[in-house]
């Protein structure tokens, strides 16, 4: 399976009133292991940044001025995600900006729907986790991904964090309990993930006790008296 995690940054709120994306950033996972295959763009909106979104995002105008526009970045983004199955934080948000831009090219781009599927982690998580906090910084806290680098929103680092957030979210039966590892108490279950066996590995080697060993054994049993469970189970240690 082939998953984009996908963030963007934009101009303002909201598209139908002109505003622009300024920058996507997008992690590749396939089979839920990490490539080292990612999408990283800045891109010149020809639209004013709103002062609010400038001090969630940092970027400026200014910054952006020899950036390449979206038509000019559309065919080798576009190739990138073109059948994936993308990850993004409160969808319809980033899905609504790309169809905009989408929509200003040739019609024969379409929507993001004509070329990807979507999951939309907002949901998921508000649906785990409901009536708390489920935004991308708490839900680092929840499952305890470091997030120290995140002082302003940015979409690659957003679309890394978010990456593994999502992967400890669906971890489910691909998680461990280990070293007495529990609920953390946000209502999500810290794991390590199962570690894949070598196929290739040689086979390990089984050393049986010796006669010493399974004398001294059952002594041990007998001082345990009848109400021993390996007694009561009849099994053999030899």
């Amino acid at each position: 399976m082939r998953q984009i995690v996908l963030d963007t940054e934009t101009t303002g709120l909201e598209p139908k009133q002109g505003h622009r994306i300024i920058e996507i950033g997008c992690v590749e996972i396939i089979n839920r292991r990490f490539t080292e295959n990612v999408y990283h763009q800045y891109i010149q909106p020809d639209y004013e940044i709103d002062e609010g979104a400038y001090e969630v995002h940092g970027i400026s105008n200014e910054f952006l001025t020899d950036k390449p526009r979206f038509k000019d970045i559309a065919q080798d983004f576009m190739t990138f995600v073109n059948g994936a199955e993308l990850i993004i934080h409160n969808a319809p948000f980033d899905v609504g900006f790309l169809n905009k831009e989408l929509s200003m090219l040739d019609p024969v781009w379409g929507t993001i729907a004509d070329h990807c599927s979507v999951i939309d982690t907002l949901v998921m998580a508000r649906q785990k986790h409901p009536g708390q906090k489920n935004n991308l910084d708490a839900l680092c806290k929840r499952y305890e991904v470091n997030n120290s680098k995140r002082e302003l929103h940015g979409a690659l680092l957003d679309a890394e964090l978010l990456a593994e957030v999502y992967l400890r979210m669906t971890g489910g039966q691909e998680a461990l309990l280990l070293g007495g590892q529990g609920d953390n108490g946000q209502g999500g279950v810290m794991a390590s993930p199962i570690r894949r066996v070598d196929s290739n590995r040689p086979a390990l080697k089984v050393i049986r006790a010796n006669v010493d060993e399974l004398s001294a054994h059952e002594e041990s049993l007998q001082r345990l008296g009848d109400t021993c469970v390996w007694k009561q189970s009849g099994e053999s240690v030899s």
